[in-house]
């Protein structure tokens, strides 16, 4: 057995928005390095989960400890640990008003205090390996909602940050460009990053995902590697999920 510590776990989260619990008593461990894929109807509380693990969502009961620290106020507070969390969105979120590498650039020298002309050569080559370096003088306005997400993950990739987190990061694209996200993101998965993802593209978490989580109702109704989960599930709820997601 590994003595190593998961390099994130949840002990009897809970999570409510008024009188609505969206988090349920949810209990998980994630190694370093693994790829985990959260899936589930919507409104599970997929969303909410991955956003508590960079404190983006506050919960009100249980622990959450991320690489070796519980997370409480001072931590979420601290620049130094939220730099080392990637984040990728639904929507883009970059700034318009910057060229793609403007807003590559940023972060480095807010955060970690970089001068632009030592992580300019960083950020060329991490827009180049997903395939947008010629657009580094080009605004978001100028990009393919497709290109635009590739930009989202290489500014995250820039902070050379230990986890990286995906909300949904294909929901916003048209069906063509969903392939050369994924594309990206796949390549990530096999360089050993430790990515946590919440996805509907049941084909690609069939392919890169370790682990699976299946989520319905604000808990965790299921947990397993990638073919168990989809070759048997073990609950009637993700059975039927399956079953409508692969057959629709």
């Amino acid at each position: 057995m590994s003595t190593t510590e998961p390099i994130i776990s949840f002990e009897g989260v809970g999570k409510w928005f008024g009188a609505l619990q969206v988090l349920r008593g949810i209990d998980l461990e994630i190694e370093e390095g693994s790829v985990v894929v959260i899936c589930g109807p919507s409104g599970s509380g997929k969303s909410t989960l991955l956003r508590a693990i960079n404190g983006l969502e506050r919960i009100q009961a249980g622990t959450i400890r991320v690489m070796g620290q519980t997370l409480d106020e001072r931590t979420i507070r601290s620049t130094r640990f939220r730099a080392d969390i990637g984040m990728v969105f639904q929507k883009f979120s970059l700034y318009p008003h910057l060229t793609v590498m403007d807003n590559m650039l940023l972060a480095p020298r807010k955060v970690r205090g970089q001068r632009a002309s030592d992580v300019a050569v960083a950020a060329r080559a991490l827009l180049d390996r997903v395939g947008v370096g010629h657009k580094a003088d080009d605004y978001p306005s100028q990009l393919s909602g497709g290109q635009q997400q590739r930009v989202a993950i290489s500014r995250a990739l820039i902070m050379q940050p230990k986890i990286m987190l995906f909300d949904e990061p294909t929901s916003a694209l048209d069906p063509e460009m969903i392939r050369e996200v994924l594309d990206v993101m796949r390549d990530l998965a096999r360089s050993g990053m430790t990515m946590v993802i919440v996805t509907h593209e049941i084909g690609f978490a069939r392919e890169v995902a370790d682990r699976v989580v299946f989520m319905d109702e604000g808990q965790i109704v299921e947990v397993g590697d990638r073919d168990a989960f989809f070759g048997n599930p073990q609950s009637d709820r993700a059975r039927r999920f399956i079953d409508k997601v692969l057959h629709h």
